[in-house]
């Protein structure tokens, strides 16, 4: 485990603009990352939610909880590759949810 968990992530997002449903869906996204290890491995840091709540806020303003989460996850892809994955593609139920 990288050091985060959905519960601990959910309430570092709402400073950010977005749904209950975005903010569970990027928070089960920063729990699967976490997971991984990949981001604690090539950053040299453990994963925290205050540390993804900061890299959230450096994306561009008027962006919601998702779509900084997707910016982060993009600059991630070009800096280190294989971050796609933890992309979120749709919200909305359960069967449209993609890892």
């Amino acid at each position: 485990m990288g050091g985060v968990d959905a519960t601990e992530i959910r309430p570092a997002l709402e400073q950010f603009e977005g749904t209950d449903e975005q903010r569970r869906v990027v928070a089960r996204q920063a729990r699967d990352l976490a997971d991984a290890g990949r981001l604690a491995d090539d950053r040299g840091t453990p994963v925290t939610a205050d540390g993804i709540a900061d890299d959230l806020a450096d994306a561009p303003d008027g962006s919601d909880v998702v779509e900084r989460w997707n910016w982060w996850i993009g600059s991630l892809e070009t800096a280190y590759g294989g971050y796609e994955q933890f992309g979120v593609r749709a919200v909305g139920d359960e069967t449209d949810l993609n890892a």
